[in-house]
């Protein structure tokens, strides 16, 4: 049964094969060989259709007769049909190996590579290669067709005609360069190469003929399974020379030339296309190929289907050809008329574009042996094919002048620059999507990088945006590739001008600027030194590496080889390496903080110093002033005949004499068994503070470290002096200061701050005045370290006579850390202090991986392996447990340790009814219960008030709006009965009515021993002296930052400065009072230092001593990185918002200074931008510090580290970070910062702690009604009422009806049948998607993506299906053949999926109960942050729900069209966080306040005492 063909043919051929055999219409034996052979043409062997071309030639040339002709190629079909049948089956050979099923049926695998079907080497193979390739890079083939056109008047095929975006740009219209005619430049390069593939053939068909003659007489019944097996995994065949899928839909056919068609060189002499008189030498009399337009044209290639011509096949030699109307080069009307039909045209040797004429298209054109051709209108069929090309160049184009004038954006508005591009007329398609771009991301790429080429070396190249590294990373875009190829296309390039746009050079103060230009004048020269112009590595992979030095730019007439001086070192112009340039900006930009284990030396530096000892005479001065037990403590003492006395400040040498001498103030003088002794309280050089390098070398900080010393190591005395604010502080902002503040003579030193090691903090020195019986031997570090332990011991006072048991004794007062504790008072507990009765409902640790999955039907599947889901709030820890003090007692025989019986609180959550009980609660409504535990007062964590709402004076929402640490319940919970009762009266008998939360923070000022005063005022009476600061807020945005501000009472915004208009818009819909500035900070700050009062459009600017409060988020991009600066990323900071925001500071002095940034800001540049900042206000004298915050720790359901700098004034107190309110996920709360190897940590004394549960998406947004992709009604009733407490919160309490912009993107079609097919499961993403077609919404289908490559790295499915889907999967440089598209996978994630982390999270949906990731400025399924999709809702976020989950009330406004309301929320401080904050500026204030009034009182005093 020889029609059993293994030649992969497709069941209709085979079923007609076998209707010829068996003879049944009538054919002649002519007739049927001709039909078998067109039906198997495309699917022969190499070297039959080899054998059968040169068969034709020989007929053609009469050396056989035509029966001879006939009977050979019988005979030929008969053995390629048959032989095959059973030698292998499963299709053509691949690769030159065998097919991986071996005769007898064994799975022949070895490299895992056998069974691939390698398609582009099969493409190489099949280009019947019987004659020696020419130099032309074509082969001459007999056929007669082609022989019109002899080989050697034929142009080289430059390999890759590419055209480039620089070409596109050139108004003019050029003519074509001189090289198309010449010999291509890489002449050798191009013979070697085809001497390869000429090898590479021979390979092929000696394994060919090997297995035609293996033995074929297997048992039929293997064959049959065989022949099952190979059939499921042979990928559906291609077309050998345009690599479309035969089976494929869209395959079309050229229908044929018209009867008047005329050949190329007949044409080509028409006079309708004539420019002069024909003269007999016909066209071949000018050098220049002649130049013609072309309308109504398709392009084909040998076999008839029709094919782009862009897709790198004119490249690799394959022969294309195009019919069309040729029209004279000035006729511009594209209408037939005029025109000389001509068929069968070239082969194309070339294709290019000569750019924009003057206008939105691009001309493209073709190179054939006799001319050059400009393509107008395509013919209709062939009209799809070519409006992709026309879509990518003008893609390209987009794509270059959008970055070329926004160097900053991110890749989501690059998506939206495209998506809102209206399309120029008269091109085939109507609007760009995603698609269209990741499609065409390669060629995109390309253009970029040739025109980064052009560009001037010191330009920051436009590849390394973060835009293109995206695209780069998402599109699996190869880079440096066939630059040869590319150059060639280049004509005369033309660079565009850039666009300086973005702020202006940067205002500075003359402080600001000085400390910015003599640190990096120093910086930069040594860097230079160092590094001696560093030689950067390549890459030596892409091409770009492995090209030679191309002799003519700038760089290699400089290198010695060229005769040049050799200085510059730099690297060819040519060969700059994109892999290198993009993964050096990559690097910048991921600074992710390592888990370092807490190293407990790096916490108190005294323990490290190594001191020597010095020779010298000591003798004591005068007699002792005191004696106690040993020792005798002297005033004064002489040292090699220098006096020192106590007060006094002196140096030690350090044994390692690389490190600079310690600073010391004696403390103490005396004699005991050890010698003479002093006791040293160390200073600290800025050097060795967070500032590093960046520090005054004459500055040091006093800090808590002291110790004993023997008075031989001083080395002797050194001046170092107290340098205090100038009682005009506030208004010095802006003068000419000279930034040394000493002279240095080697002995003098100042300082300005105490600093705290540990945090990082700057504050003013703290006041000691010693009582004068201790004068002599007062060390504040010893009393502020000894009042410090105290606070860490709890203490019991007020001993309860009555209450005497035997085993223990019971006080009414506890002290702990500051805090005091009465009998009555409720205090928080870590969650492992103690457990429930009641085993809640929790929510088991399910694995969401499905076992059973359909591998052919989600392909994708398998990459789902790991069971973290990001966003999942499963690790997140239970909030602190709340407990009432029933008792405070001392076990009799150990009096130290503080125990307290306590009652315990029950959360909803704890209850019988689980985590669904607390959704709908309060989240701190508590139940009482009888139970009752006793712990230690050691693991008390805070204290916080929890009251019965029955007995409160106002209603439970003013009560519990008081401020955090306020509690409330209603009923009490018996876990017994599983029941809810009234509570007990002893419940409720405990309550202090109208008592305010005394929560004395900081220092406790007297002693522990002495009980403080409780503070019994009520919050409103405190809250109401705060005075509101007059605030400016700059870099506003919408306004996230002060509203925060607005709702903890501490600011009113007066000011504000936003350049982006749509969000200064919306930050005066809702601060109608504040004066907002739409323009350039830096312009301001230049009016007003220059004694302006008003700006150009009149609004009046605020003036020195008017600003109380500064606050704003400089963005940074530009000089983000880790790396260090280099003098052009410096001159870019020198020039930053940061660096202007810092000015404003300095200029205004205000009371309060906060800066706000991405929680890498304290990273870029090896942490200098964060020193540089600091130091800056250090040299202004503002005590400061840094911290990173969670901003889901303070109530958002959203994953957002944010860096925040803050700073005092003289006078003010420092605030500290606030402390967390809810728990959070763990792994998103590593908040510590490391500069220069050490760890510092923000203030936050509960780690990872919280008093309520953590916010979730649920919480956030469940109430909303159900909307559609693209919905845009700005304004739609809410359709219900508000389910949890968040949502109560965030609605307001005036009642509002109207939901505004609860709107969300239209995305495009295949993008919502995307969206569609992700399932609700918690976790889904990209990998759950079908491989199935779809009906569209826009009426198209899509098409199943197909595997046609394994894949090195995952092998195959359970199916033994095929997992790659490019020739790069299996360690192969990417075929751009291999692209996909219109699929419901995108094929660009397999593509690039396994260096990717298999992309996980984009299409991803959002979890009921997890949280948000960072909340981004445009949602996109495949952008940074994947996870955009609605939990159930098969659409992306809406507005409103991103606003909500930044803690946005649902009253404020947004302005602008969609993509402008997303970008003020997504670039917006969260308020709650802003809140928080300001919270902790408050209680400063109030506490500055309360000690001014206190010494108020003891003035008055005094005075009335002198009375």
């Amino acid at each position: 049964m020889p029609t059993r063909t293994s030649l992969s043919l497709p069941e209709d051929v085979r079923k007609r094969l076998q209707v010829l055999e068996k003879d049944e219409d009538g054919f002649s034996d002519e007739d049927r060989v001709k039909e078998k052979l067109r039906l198997v043409q495309d699917f022969l062997h190499v070297d039959a259709q080899d054998q059968l071309n040169s068969l034709k030639e020989k007929m053609n040339t009469s050396e056989i007769s035509k029966e001879g002709y006939l009977s050979k190629v019988k005979a030929l079909l008969g053995k390629e049909l048959c032989v095959e049948n059973g030698s292998h089956f499963g299709g053509t050979e691949q690769n030159g190996k065998t097919n991986g099923f071996t005769t007898n049926g064994s799975h022949k695998d070895e490299d895992g590579g056998d069974v691939t079907m390698d398609i582009q080497e099969e493409a190489d193979a099949m280009k019947s290669p019987s004659a020696p390739k020419g130099k032309s890079g074509r082969r001459s083939k007999a056929d007669s067709e082609t022989k019109k056109s002899p080989g050697s008047a034929r142009v080289t095929r430059n390999s890759g005609k590419q055209p480039t975006i620089l070409s596109m740009f050139s108004k003019v219209q050029k003519r074509k360069s001189e090289e198309v005619n010449g010999e291509t430049t890489n002449g050798q390069k191009e013979l070697k190469k085809e001497e390869e593939d000429v090898e590479e053939v021979k390979h092929y068909e000696c394994t060919s003929h090997l297995n035609i003659t293996k033995p074929f007489n297997k048992k039929k019944k293997k064959n049959c399974f065989i022949t099952l097996v190979c059939f499921c995994f042979t990928p559906p065949p291609k077309c050998p020379d345009c690599r479309q899928y035969l089976d494929d839909s869209d395959l079309k056919f050229f229908q044929g030339d018209p009867d008047n068609a005329l050949d190329e060189p007949e044409m080509l002499t028409d006079e309708r296309l004539s420019l002069f008189d024909s003269n007999e030498d016909g066209f071949e009399s000018y050098e220049d190929l002649p130049q013609h337009k072309i309308t109504n044209f398709s392009v084909y290639d040998k076999r008839g289907h029709l094919c782009p011509f862009d897709s790198g096949l004119i490249e690799k030699n394959v022969e294309l050809y195009f019919s069309c109307v040729v029209k004279p080069i000035y006729d511009d009307n594209p209408c037939l008329d005029g025109g000389v039909p001509a068929k069968k045209l070239g082969p194309i040797n070339a294709w290019w574009i000569t750019g924009f004429d003057g206008g939105e298209k691009a001309l493209i054109g073709f190179t054939t042996a006799f001319a050059d051709y400009i393509l107008m209108q395509p013919s209709e069929e062939y009209a799809p094919i070519f409006a992709l090309m026309q879509e990518k160049i003008y893609m390209s184009k987009i794509v270059v002048e959008f970055l070329q004038k926004n160097p900053d954006v991110t890749y989501e508005d690059l998506l939206n620059k495209i998506e809102t591009t209206v399309p120029p007329a008269g091109l085939n398609f109507n609007r760009f999507t995603e698609d269209t771009l990741l499609r065409h991301a390669q060629f995109v790429v390309e253009q970029v990088e040739s025109y980064d080429e052009a560009g001037d070396s010191d330009e920051q190249p436009i590849i390394v945006t973060p835009c293109m590294r995206d695209l780069i990373k998402l599109a699996g875009v190869t880079l440096g590739k066939r630059r040869a190829a590319r150059r060639q296309a280049i004509r005369h390039p033309t660079k565009i001008e850039k666009d300086s746009k973005g702020p202006t050079k940067a205002t500075t103060t003359k402080l600001v600027y000085q400390i910015f230009d003599t640190f990096f004048s120093d910086q930069i020269d040594q860097n230079d030194k160092e590094a001696g112009g560093v030689k950067r590595q390549r890459c030596g992979v892409c091409e770009v590496c492995q090209s030679p030095d191309c002799g003519k730019c700038s760089a290699c007439k400089d290198m010695i080889k060229f005769g040049g001086s050799g200085r510059s070192k730099q690297a060819c112009r040519q060969r700059r390496c994109p892999n290198l340039a993009v993964k050096e900006a990559e690097d910048d930009e991921n600074v992710e903080e390592e888990d370092l284990p807490l190293d407990k030396t790096q916490k108190k530096v005294s323990q490290v110093k190594r001191k020597k000892q010095t020779q010298c005479k000591l003798t004591w001065i005068g007699e002792p002033i005191k004696a106690e037990g040993k020792k005798q403590y002297y005033k004064k003492v002489s040292l090699n005949d220098e006096v020192l006395e106590v007060g006094d400040c002196v140096s030690v040498s350090s044994e390692d004499p690389s490190i600079p001498l310690y600073l010391a103030r004696i403390t103490s003088l005396w004699e005991d068994n050890n010698g003479k002794m002093f006791h040293a309280h160390w200073f600290l050089r800025g050097t060795d503070t967070v500032l590093g390098e960046s520090s005054d070398p004459l500055e040091v900080v006093l800090v808590d470290e002291c110790e004993d010393m023997q008075l031989n190591y001083v080395l002797g005395k050194v001046n170092i002096m107290y340098k205090a604010p100038s009682n005009n502080w506030f208004m010095e902002g802006g003068m000419d200061v000279d930034l040394k503040v000493i002279d240095d003579d080697g002995k003098s030193f100042f300082y300005q701050f105490w600093y705290d090691t540990e945090f990082a903090r700057f504050e003013t020195p703290p006041p000691f005045t010693p009582s004068e019986d201790c004068k002599y031997k007062f060390c504040g570090s010893c009393a502020r370290t000894k009042e410090r332990e105290d606070q860490e011991t709890p203490r019991a006072f007020e001993r309860l006579e009555d209450g005497d048991h035997d085993s223990k004794t019971l006080y009414a007062l506890a002290c702990f850390k500051g805090e005091q504790f009465r009998v009555g008072d409720s205090v928080y507990l870590p969650p492992e202090a103690f457990t429930f009765s009641v085993k809640a409902a929790s929510p088991v640790k399910r694995s969401h991986r499905k076992e059973d999955v359909d591998e052919d039907l989600y392909p994708e599947y398998y990459r789902k392996s790991s069971d973290y889901i990001k966003g999942s709030n499963l690790d997140a820890p239970e909030p602190f447990r709340v407990g009432r003090i029933k008792e405070i007692f001392c076990q009799r025989r150990d009096m130290t340790d503080v125990k307290l019986r306590i009652y315990k609180f029950y959360r909803p959550e704890n209850t019988h009814k689980g985590v669904k009980a607390s959704y709908h609660t309060d989240i701190n409504q508590l139940y009482w219960s009888d139970e009752e535990v006793t712990v230690s007062m050691s693991e008390v964590l805070g204290r916080c008030q929890v009251e019965y709402g029955e007995d409160l004076n106002e209603s439970v929402q003013d009560y519990s709006s008081g401020g955090p640490d306020r509690f409330y319940f209603l009923e009490a919970y018996n876990a017994k009965s599983k029941s809810f009762e009234d509570p007990p009266n002893h419940a409720r008998s405990a309550v202090h009515k109208g008592k305010g939360k005394g929560k004395g923070k900081g220092k406790g000022k007297g002693k522990a021993s002495v009980p403080q005063e409780t503070q019994d005022l009520p919050n409103e009476t405190e809250t109401s002296k705060v005075p509101k600061y007059r605030t400016l807020d700059v870099f506003s945005g919408c306004g996230g930052l002060s509203e925060g501000f607005h709702q903890a009472g501490i600011s009113e915004t007066l000011w504000a400065i936003e350049m982006w208009d749509p969000a200064a818009q919306a930050f005066r819909l809702n601060n109608p009072g504040t004066t907002v500035f739409t323009e350039d900070c830096n312009i301001l700050l230049k009016l007003v230092m220059s004694g302006e009062k008003t700006n150009s459009l009149g609004q009046k600017l605020p003036q020195k001593g008017d600003v109380e409060m500064l606050c704003g988020g400089p963005p940074c991009q530009g000089f983000s990185g880790m790396n260090r600066f280099n003098s052009r990323t410096y001159s870019k900071f020198k020039n930053s918002l940061v660096v202007s925001y810092l000015s404003y500071c300095d200029y205004y002095r205000p009371k309060f200074f906060l800066l706000e940034n991405v929680r890498n800001f304290v990273s870029f540049k090896s942490s200098m931008v964060l020193k540089l900042t600091l130091r800056c206000l250090v040299r202004m004298g503002y005590q400061c510090t840094f911290g990173v915050l969670q901003a889901g720790q303070y109530g958002v359901a959203q994953t957002r580290r944010r860096a925040i700098i803050l700073a005092a004034a003289p006078g003010e107190k420092l605030p500290r970070y606030p402390e967390p309110l809810h728990v959070f996920a763990p792994r998103a709360c590593s908040l510590n910062v490391v500069v220069d190897e050490r760890k510092y940590v923000s203030n936050v004394t509960r780690g990872n702690g919280g008093i309520y549960r953590t916010i979730t998406v649920r919480d956030t947004m469940s109430d909303l009604p159900e909307i559609r992709n693209g919905a845009a009604a700005l304004e739609i009733s809410y359709n219900g009422e508000p389910q949890s407490w968040f949502q109560r919160q965030i609605r307001g309490t005036q009642y509002q009806p109207i939901l505004r912009d609860h709107i969300c993107k239209d995305m495009s079609a295949l993008v919502e049948g995307r969206m569609r097919h992700i399932p609700l499961a918690p976790g889904s993403d990209w990998r759950d998607l079908p491989n199935i077609e779809v009906r569209l919404k826009d009426g198209t289908m899509t098409k199943k993506l197909r595997y046609t490559h394994s894949d090195k790295k995952n092998g195959r499915s359970s199916t033994g299906a095929l997992r790659g889907v490019c020739t790069c999967a299996g360690g192969k440089p990417c075929d751009p053949a291999d692209r996909q598209f219109n699929t419901l996978i995108p094929w660009c994630l397999p593509h690039t999926g396994n260096r990717h982390n298999h992309w996980a999270g984009l299409y991803g949906r959002l979890e009921w109960d997890g949280f948000f990731s960072t909340t981004v400025t445009n949602p996109e399924p495949m952008g940074k942050q994947g996870r955009v999709l609605h939990p159930e809702q098969h659409r992306v976020v809406s507005v409103r729900e991103c606003a909500r989950s930044q803690g946005f009330p649902d009253t404020y406004r947004f302005f602008g069209n969609i993509l402008d309301k997303h970008r003020q929320v997504g670039n917006a401080v969260p308020p709650p966080l802003s809140r928080a904050i300001g919270l902790e500026i408050k209680k400063c204030v109030m506490q500055r306040i309360k000690e001014e009034q206190a010494s108020e009182n003891v003035k008055q005093e005094k005075m009335e005492v002198s009375d």
